[in-house]
Parts: structure tokens; sequence; C-alpha cells
């Protein structure tokens, strides 16, 4: 064979290399395998340098002399009466303070939790369980300072309290360590209670990211002619391509999202393993700028950025972390320094006001005092703020008496005139979707009939037309389960109406529409399509549905597992139990949830039910019922604008019988969630029960303003008029 030929064939051979993800036949069934960051670094000395030191590098480390940034020479801090003393003993680190049980304590410093803008402190209990101290280290201004949850601001937390540093709220092993260190394990045992957590790396190193390593060293020392070390084979492909691999390689851990299947690795698909949290309420506020602590994902999906095939690498070095660029020459690698980063466009003059991330990615302090941006990138809206009070970046600096909402509109107005290039704004149909409004279903069709809605905000507004006439969003529910997007999916499947057959649809040919989403390529589809047959199953005559079901069935257990150290997979799991027939099983799962959370009132109300469904103990259920009284009440101390803990509280007092105590809970719940159907609809019946006819009929008036269409009203209205035809039905 002549050079020539050899060479084409090389070439060829080369090609057909290239255009694979592999070039070595690997085991049917073979995983790569965790190598560790020193095995990476014999070929990546730069990028392991870059990553030294880094905030992924120093997300939680050992205690010792070199990575406490606190101080404790002998030093108190005091919150509401927990006082906290800081003091080294032996060469170690500890924290004089209250335990689990109300006792003083000297509790040694086990881990390290970041590095800035504050460093939380860690302890090791004998059961496994890790716990974050509440009193933190603030970094910048060298204090210590108390991490207060959002909800309980002001206030001491008790000793026994889920919020305290104690409880389920500051466990590492549940609440943090997932996203802190590489590889984690967490191996809860349920019949303890116990934990023995595990890890192949401390920190966030070079696995997180680009998966498990020991198949692309093995490609790497196989010596070759075809090897390429910096084509990354073995490894997540991270780079080129659609920008949507990397932004999910991140989102996990900076995202707001529940898990649904285990053993993710990077490269995987995101929603194939987590159910992103959408725009609801208490998260994100009704435009989508973020409120509570829901991370970057969430936003940026809603961004022009994310549209235009932005990814995080091009903003953001991966391995230091730091921004590629200071200042405005960030956004200048696509906008126009001569048009944007000019007085013509920011009219301002001082160095601050005239950043681009001011005006468009406005910062939200959590944490106290970890500021974060929003990575939604949106233009500032204060008229948004005079119609919806939500926040907006002008009156996020100028806040003196006469700067408001309306000032700061009016000055935009001028500068840009009247035209709002991203109106018709979604936050209109949202908020309007969300109070539950009878406009809102045509603002939320409106916004669902837009191409260039962002598929998180398609989602949401599919969610909420959960709340309107089932016959009206039965189209638009439909139309969205076989929508592109498998958020789009996932909610569609969660919200379409299951109509009786005197409807434009019959609840069979609904069925088997969800029933076609079983098979969906994406998890958090098929999990959604699961819950809303699981009742269906013993009756569904289709076997490739029933083993298609099954299988979805068994995924979303697999799912719930993951996180069975909490209440909430029980109940979930109960609720599962229940509804495939096994009776005992969904008790055992309530009581487990009550065992590992007393202090839920959930699983209270939920066992009452079943046990009283099945002829249980009229004693233990009335006591269940009762104790998730005084829980709710609890609840609504701590939380006294929202209306469901009265609501819930409400229905419980008259199923004991307590009409006159519930009627005053309903009534308080209506008044705190005036545009929940739900609620008017409960006092509208316990006004009935009562003969309070005026006020029956002035809920009755609030329901139809909600929906005009319901046939409950009538049904309702006419027992009110006619009591004697009613008592005799």
């Amino acid at each position: 064979m002549n050079h020539p030929v050899k060479l084409i064939l090389a070439l060829l051979v080369l090609t057909a290399w290239c255009a694979g993800d592999w070039f070595i036949a690997l085991p049917e069934g073979a995983r790569a395998t965790y190598v560790g960051r020193d095995t990476c670094a014999r070929c990546h000395e730069t990028q392991l340098h870059q990553w030294t030191g880094s905030h992924h590098d120093r997300a939680m480390e050992v205690a010792t002399e070199s990575s406490v940034l606190g101080d404790f020479s002998d030093v108190e801090f005091d919150h509401f009466g927990l006082t906290t003393r800081f003091f080294r003993r032996d060469g170690k680190f500890f924290a004089h303070t209250e335990g689990p049980d109300g006792e003083y304590r000297d509790y040694e410093i086990k881990y390290t939790f970041g590095i800035e803008p504050l460093q939380q402190y860690m302890v090791e209990f004998p059961d496994g369980r890790v716990q974050v101290l509440r009193v933190s280290w603030d970094t910048e201004r060298r204090r210590w300072f108390y991490v207060e949850p959002p909800d309980v601001i002001g206030e001491r937390i008790e000793a026994g309290d889920p919020m305290h540093w104690t409880g389920m709220s500051q466990n590492w092993n549940t609440m943090c360590a997932e996203c802190h260190s590489t590889n984690l394990q967490k191996n809860f045992d349920l019949a303890s209670n116990s934990y023995d957590t595990a890890y192949s790396e401390i920190n966030v190193s070079c696995e997180t990211c680009h998966g498990p390593g020991s198949m692309h060293v093995e490609l790497a020392e196989s010596h070759t002619l075809f090897w390429d070390r910096h084509h990354g084979y073995g490894l997540a492909k991270l780079k080129g391509g659609s920008a949507d691999r990397e932004i999910e390689t991140c989102a996990p851990c900076h995202s707001r999202r529940s898990p649904v299947r285990p053993e993710y690795h990077a490269g995987e698909r995101f929603l194939n393993h987590y159910q992103p949290s959408l725009i609801r309420q208490g998260l994100y506020h009704a435009d989508g700028q973020i409120l509570d602590e829901v991370y970057v994902y969430g936003s940026f999906l809603q961004s022009k950025m994310y549209q235009e095939g932005i990814r995080c690498t091009d903003c953001h070095n991966p391995h230091t972390l730091e921004l590629k660029y200071q200042g405005n020459r960030l956004c200048a690698q696509c906008h126009q320094p001569g048009k944007y980063d000019t007085p013509n466009h920011h009219h301002h003059t001082d160095l601050a006001a005239t950043q681009c991330v001011s005006c468009h990615m406005p910062s939200r302090n959590y944490m106290v005092v970890d500021g974060r941006r929003d990575h939604s990138l949106r233009i500032p809206r204060p008229d948004l703020s005079i119609e919806l009070g939500t926040p907006n970046a002008c009156n996020d600096c100028h806040q003196e008496p006469n700067e408001t909402a309306s000032w700061a509109a009016d000055a935009v107005r001028d500068w840009y005139g009247e035209k709002r290039p991203d109106d018709p704004h979604y936050a209109v149909a949202l908020a309007a979707g969300q109070k539950g409004e009878p406009e809102g279903l045509g603002l939320l069709r409106s916004l669902l009939r837009r191409r260039e809605t962002p598929d998180i905000v398609r989602a949401t507004a599919v969610e909420l037309l959960g709340g309107y006439d089932p016959k009206k969003i039965e189209t638009l529910c439909r139309e969205a389960l076989t929508h592109a997007s498998p958020l789009v999916r996932a909610a569609a499947v969660q919200t379409v109406p299951m109509l009786d057959s005197s409807g434009p649809t019959s609840v069979e040919r609904v069925k088997q529409d969800v029933a076609s989403r079983l098979s969906d390529p994406v998890q958090i589809v098929r999990s959604a399509a699961a819950r809303r047959l699981i009742s269906d199953a013993a009756r569904l005559k289709d076997s490739e549905v029933r083993e298609a079901l099954d299988r979805a069935i068994e995924q979303y257990r697999e799912g719930e597992l993951m996180m069975q150290d909490r209440a909430g997979a029980h109940i979930n799991l109960s609720m599962l139990s229940r509804a495939l027939g096994d009776v005992d099983a969904a008790i055992e799962s309530l009581r487990t949830a009550i065992r590992l959370e007393p202090y839920l009132t959930g699983p209270r109300g939920e066992l009452a039910i079943v046990l009283q469904d099945n002829n249980g103990d009229p004693e233990e259920i009335d006591r269940l019922r009762q104790e998730e009284i005084e829980l709710l009440l609890r609840d609504s101390g701590l939380m006294p604008n929202v209306s469901f803990p009265h609501y819930r509280r409400g229905m419980l007092l008259y199923q004991l019988g307590q009409v006159d105590e519930a009627h005053a809970a309903l009534a308080e719940a209506c008044r705190l969630e005036p545009n929940s159907y739900d609620n008017w609809l409960a006092l509208a019946l316990i006004c009935e029960r009562l003969g309070k006819q005026d006020e029956a009929i002035e809920a009755l008036g609030r329901m139809y303003k909600l929906r005009p269409d319901d046939p409950a009203i009538r049904g309702i209205f006419q027992r009110l008029q006619n009591p004697k035809d009613a008592q005799q039905e």
C-alpha cells in the first residue's frame, strides 16, 4: 500500500473517531468511578492551580488553624438571650451554646463552611448528624452575627424548634452536603434515624462538574495513536454545542429544586434527576425577580441571555469562579459600549450607578450579609412596582421620600418613551393567576399564546390554570402536554383537568393523553404522569400502559426514597400506597413521618383521614386532629400573614364539631387571602351550617367573582333560599 493511500485511511479513521463519543469499546453497563483531584492534577496542573483557594475548593473544610477565620479567643455573642461563647481548647475549636434539649454544653467545631462573605461552623453528633450553627462569622466586617431564617426575624428560636441550630433546617446531611462535597452518599438509616454520610472529597472538586474520571484516565493512559487529552472523552462534554449541557451541569447546586431520581453525574440531563421550582409565590416576585433563596438557574431561564445561547462560562471562569472581566467590560463582550455604556443609555454619572449590573442584575442579601445578583437580567420596571408591588432597581438606590416608584416610572418614561421592549410583561398575568382573579384566565391564555414566553414562565402559567374552571382550561392544558419543554409538559400533566363524560372530553380520553407521558423521555414528566394515574392503576386494561405506569411509579418511589430522612417523602409515599390500595403501608408511612419530624402538622391530618376511612379508633383520630390544630396555631403565629394554617385549622375544627371556632378560623383565612375560592367556599358552607345566611350570601358573591360558572355556587344559594327543602333532601 503506497503512502497516500495509508494517509487517506488514517484520516478516515481519525475522522470517524472524532465524530464519536468513545473510541474504545466499554463493557456493557460499565460505570466510571471517582479518582480524586490528585489524579486529575497529573495532566491538569493549571486548572488545579486556578481552583485552589476558590469558593469551590473552600466550600467545606476540616476546622484547623488555616481554615477557621472566626474569632475563637473566648468571645461571647448574644442573640435574644441565647449566649454563645467561642473558644479554643487543646488545639481545637469549640462553641459553648444551647443544645437540642435546651441545656448548654461545649460543642467541638468539626468543619467550616465557606470563606466569604461569611463562614459557618458545624458540629458532628454521635448519630452522624452534622448541624450548622446559626451564629456565623462575617468575614468582611470581622464580627459574629446570627443568621435568622427569613420567616423568623427578631426573635429567639427555642430548642426543639426545627429552625434551631440543632433542628432539621440546619442539618448538613440533608440540607447542605450534596452541593458542598463531591460524590456525596447520604447513607441515612431509617430504623435508627441516623446517618453515616460519606463523600469522595470534602469540597466541590474536579469530578463534581466533569463527572467521575476513571474512564477518562483509562483512555488517557492507553497510549493509543488516537488519544487527544483535550477532547475530553470519558468525561461530561461541557464545551461546544448547545449551552444547555453546561448550564444543566451547574444547575443541581445553583437552583431551587427537589430530587426525583438518584445517582446524578455531571453531564446527565438535569431534569432527569431534579424538579426545579417554578415562579411561585414566596420564592419569586410575580414578575420573576428573586425573593427567597432560589439561587440562579430559575432566574437565568427567564432571561434573554439564556434564549440567545449564553452560558455560565461566558461570564465566569469555571475554575477560579471569578468574573472573566471586571465592570462593564464583561457585558461589552456582546453589547456595544458605544451604545450602552454612555449617559445616553444609563442617564447616571456616579460610577456605581453606571454599572450594567446595578440596573439589570440588582442584588438581594441572603443569610443577612450574602449579596446575590438576580440572573434574569431584566429591564427595570418601576411601573410594575406601582401596579403589582414588585421591587425595581431604581428604588433600590433612590429611597428619598419623594423618590417613589411613580417618580422612577416617570423618569424612565421621559428617557426611553412610552414603548416598553418587554411588553406585555408576563408579571401581570402571573400576578392575576396567583390571586385567582377572574381576568387572570384571559391573561394567562394570552401569555401561553406568545411564542417568546420563556419556558419556565410558560410552565408557571400552565400550573396557575389549575385555579380556574376546568372546562375553560382543558384545551390549553392538552396543548401543553406535547410542548417541546419538559417543564411545560410536567406542569400540564399535573394541571390538565379530568372532566366527567358530560364535559367536552371524557375522563378516559384525558387519561390516555396523560398516559402517553408515562413514556416521556424526561423523568420529571414521567413522575408527574405517574402521580396523576396512580389511583387508576388497578383499572388500566392496556398492558403496555400498565407496564409503563408501573415503571414510572417505581421511579417515583426511588425519587422519594432519596429524601427518606424527611417527613415529606413519607407523606408522599403514604399517598402512593393508599392510591395503590395498600392501607397498612400508608399508615406506616404516616407514622414514620410523625416519628421523624413530630412538629409537622400534615402527617397527623393525613393519618387521621386514613384511620377514619378504615374504621380506626375514634379517640386516636380526634387526638391526632387536636395535635394538628395546636401545631397550626403555632404556625399561624410564626406566619401571621399566611392563610393556609387558618384554613386547615378551620377544616379540622369543623370535623371535631367545634363549629364556632371553625367559622372564626375560616373567616381569618378569607381575610388574609381574599382571592382564594376554596377559602370562601369553606366559609359559605360553614355559615350555611350555622344559619348565618347574610354572611353565606356575601361569601357566595365573592365566589361568583372568582368563578362565575361554578355550579356549587347555585347549589348553595338554592339551599339557603329553601332551607326546608334542603333538610328534606
